[in-house]
């Protein structure tokens, strides 16, 4: 595929159309007053004593639930604890709401959630339970806690962007996700999600954000966005499995992946951090002052988004940068 024809793909990306939700929810909400940080990051930041309550919630696509319940169990809780570890924090306790057409389509829900309790050691403290409800949905809440932040909205020209990727998995044939998660070592795993903030305590980062359904170019884009940066970025960096093709891995969720935005003398520790835990990262890209977010392949380069032209999220505030 060629570069203009794979730009062109990740544009149409559905990852990418569900971002561009955000904007009018936003604008309808008038949420972000009286908050720590601007609304748009993983989580809504709290001051509270020497740092910060993290809050977050995910919820599910019927079709991803219907696919893959136990998995989307599973997910209720990984994907919450990626959003804290996004923002340099320790996860404290999750909330479960559940509703089913009856009690057995609840239960690979139920066993999935249960299995990432116990593999996190994350405590499930309560929530809301349906199983008459003629459908199955599926949303989880987390709190958490930061002793310093890390945040979408401080990424500096000049920054290194790395991406950080655990390739210790495989592709589930339910969907675009990487899964290196269920069945992997229940220590390693945990290990893995107090890297980030390990990082923001050592003052080593201030921005980074959790790579979602937008894939890595497009986390990388919200990430610009809500930082008032552009980049441009090297597709042949970004960590990978051999097996899988480029034009494919761009559009994967993978179950632990970053993008950090690094200050250059502070490369070299971040990478030997993630290294050390056996998570492949390298710098994909630099920040700069511009708008503009683009590809490079080779010799190749080609624009991917204009942000003068048109946002993504419309998660952007005047704080950045200053």
């Amino acid at each position: 595929m060629s570069l203009a024809a794979l730009t062109a793909q990740l544009r149409a990306a559905p990852g990418i159309a569900h971002k561009q939700d955000i904007a009018p929810i936003l604008a309808r909400l008038t949420l972000g007053h009286d908050t720590a940080i601007p609304v748009g990051d993983d989580c809504a930041a709290i001051p509270d004593g020497d740092g910060f309550l993290l809050l977050a919630i995910e919820g599910f696509m019927p079709g991803f639930i219907a696919a893959d319940p136990h998995f989307a169990g599973f997910c209720g809780i990984m994907v919450n604890l990626s959003d804290i570890a996004a923002m340099g924090g320790r996860p404290i306790a999750v909330v479960d709401a559940i509703w089913s057409q009856d009690a057995a389509h609840a239960e690979p829900l139920l066993a999935g959630l249960a299995e990432a309790s116990r593999t996190y050691n994350i405590p499930i403290a309560g929530g809301h339970t349906n199983t008459r409800a003629g459908a199955d949905l599926l949303s989880v809440a987390i709190l958490g806690r930061a002793r310093k932040l890390l945040t979408s909205f401080d990424a500096k020209p000049g920054d290194s962007l790395i991406a950080a990727i655990d390739l210790n998995g495989q592709l589930r044939k339910t969907g675009p996700y990487w899964d290196a998660a269920t069945g992997a070592p229940p220590a390693r795993l945990r290990e893995n999600f107090l890297l980030l903030p390990a990082i923001a305590e050592a003052g080593l980062c201030a921005a980074a954000k959790d790579i979602s359904m937008a894939g890595v170019i497009g986390t990388a884009l919200m990430l610009l966005e809500a930082s008032h940066c552009g980049a441009a970025l090297d597709l042949a960096a970004i960590p990978r499995p051999p097996e899988i093709p480029l034009e494919s891995w761009l559009q994967l969720f993978p179950s632990f992946g970053f993008i950090l935005s690094v200050q250059p003398e502070n490369t070299a520790a971040v990478l030997g951090k993630f290294a050390a835990q056996k998570i492949a990262a390298a710098i994909i890209g630099e920040a700069d002052a511009s708008t503009r977010i683009r590809l490079r392949l080779g010799t190749e380069e080609t624009l991917f988004w204009d942000l003068a032209e048109q946002n993504l999220t419309g998660c952007r505030t005047e704080r950045a940068n200053a």
